[in-house]
C-alpha cells in the first residue's frame, strides 16, 4: 500500500521582495486558531510569519519580531477576547503602525465587539471571523499582483 504523501510546508522566513508575507498576530491562548488562518493564509501563495512557530530558543524575540514585521507585506491581528488586552499583541500592532505607513492591518474579530478594538486599529475595516473567507479572496489578488 502506498504512503500519502504531505504537502511540503510554505516556507515562513522570506527575505525581503520574494513572496508576499503575512504576519499573524494573536495571544498565545488562541494558537490554535492562528495555525487555522496560517493554513488558509498559505493556501492563497502567501507565506505567513507567527510567533510560536518561527522564533527560536534563544532569539532575540523583540529583534525577530521587529524583522519579521519588516519584511511581511501585511499584518493579521486575531482578536479575542483573550486578545484585546494583550501587551504583545497590541506591541506588535504599534510597532506595524509606527514603523510601516501605508500597511496593510487587518483586524479578525472572534468574539469581541467592535467598540473593543484598540483605539490604533479602530479606523481600520475590520473582519469578523465568520467572514474571512471574503479577506482571503482579496489576499489572494493582492499575492498575485504581487508576483508580476
Amino acid at each position: 500500500m502506498a504512503k500519502s504523501r504531505k504537502k511540503a510546508p510554505v516556507r515562513r522566513t522570506q527575505k525581503a521582495g520574494s513572496r508576499y508575507q503575512v504576519f499573524v498576530s494573536h495571544a498565545t491562548a488562541d494558537k490554535w486558531l492562528a495555525t487555522v488562518l496560517c493554513e488558509k493564509i498559505e493556501r492563497t501563495g502567501a507565506s505567513t510569519s507567527r510567533d510560536d512557530r518561527d522564533i527560536d530558543g534563544g532569539d532575540d524575540i523583540p529583534d525577530r519580531i521587529r524583522g519579521e514585521i519588516k519584511r511581511s507585506n501585511e499584518m493579521v491581528i486575531l482578536l479575542t477576547p483573550e486578545s484585546t488586552g494583550r501587551p504583545w499583541v497590541l506591541l506588535e500592532a504599534g510597532g506595524a503602525w509606527v514603523t510601516r505607513a501605508r500597511y496593510r492591518i487587518v483586524a479578525v474579530l472572534c468574539h469581541v465587539r467592535v467598540d473593543t478594538i484598540p483605539e490604533m486599529l479602530a479606523s481600520k475595516k475590520a473582519i469578523p471571523l465568520n467572514a474571512f473567507d471574503e479577506y482571503l479572496k482579496e489576499l489572494k489578488e493582492r499575492v498575485r499582483r504581487h508576483k508580476r
